[in-house]
């Protein structure tokens, strides 16, 4: 009898119990508490004041600098300013009626100042004179920090092997299209690259060097991503090592090609 008891109150108990609203525990003793709620967003915690994006002047015309371009030739300095030859002597390469032009067997000429990431306009003209064909007609090259090259070369009706014509980054990636002008007319690059980033050893990119090629306003290389330093024959992964800021080369190839208006600025 006292057994049934205790149960028949215990299902009272519950009973009673289940009808009710559950109880939050309440804030501590001798003190509140205040729900926190996230703030709602509003346009301005996403808008970015300082600092403000730096005020430059562009130039009069596309393919002229701006006002924080670094002039690396415009046919009036002296060319040993800004330029040498690869032993850090004075070039060999001549300037003609503003035009710096190469001169068969002296070499590269390269850049004193030395670049990471930048921007680039260069424009360059292969001779009038048609002599040669494929990789002998019109051939250059601008090395960006030394060791990726953009190939220079007449490749108007001038058949060559995809990856080695104007445009390309040398036996890595052929342009998108072919957009030479003919022999003897000023065509332009306009170059975007990031230099590479580097691993804690020597010999692996952490991020590799990216380029951005526009020939003569065409976009002929798209953020493209290099495997290694170009190499005229091997596989660039193996030639990989750290390096840091190195200079812009022009090539010499046996051919007079003519550069102009060559301005970069640093990014």
């Amino acid at each position: 009898m006292k057994k049934l008891i205790i149960l028949s109150l215990s299902l009272l108990t519950g009973a009673f119990t289940f009808g009710q609203p559950q109880q939050r525990p309440g804030p501590p003793a001798g003190g509140t508490q205040k729900q926190e709620f996230p703030a709602r967003m509003t346009p301005p915690m996403t808008e970015i004041m300082e600092p403000e994006v730096k005020v430059i002047q562009p130039g009069d015309q596309t393919a002229m600098p701006p006002s924080d371009a670094i002039i690396l030739f415009d046919g009036t300095a002296d060319i040993n300013l800004e330029w040498q030859d690869s032993r850090g002597n004075p070039t060999k390469w001549i300037v003609q009626d503003g035009v710096l032009v190469c001169v068969k067997g002296s070499g590269v000429i390269q850049t004193k100042r030395r670049f990471n990431d930048f921007q680039l306009h260069i424009e360059w003209k292969a001779p009038a004179e048609v002599i040669g064909d494929g990789q002998g007609r019109g051939n250059s090259g601008v090395y960006l920090q030394g060791l990726y090259e953009i190939q220079v070369l007449d490749s108007y009706n001038n058949k060559t092997y995809r990856n080695g014509q104007a445009g390309k980054l040398y036996k890595q990636y052929a342009p998108l299209v072919n957009a030479n002008r003919k022999p003897g007319e000023w065509q332009s690059y306009d170059i975007i690259y990031t230099a590479p980033r580097f691993a804690n050893d020597t010999t692996t990119y952490f991020t590799p060097p990216r380029v951005t090629v526009l020939h003569n306003g065409v976009l002929i290389q798209n953020n493209v991503s290099l495997r290694g330093p170009t190499l005229y024959i091997g596989m660039p992964e193996y030639s990989v090592k750290k390096h840091g800021a190195e200079p812009l080369v022009l090539q010499d190839h046996g051919n007079p090609v003519a550069y102009r208006n060559i301005w970069i600025r640093e990014l």
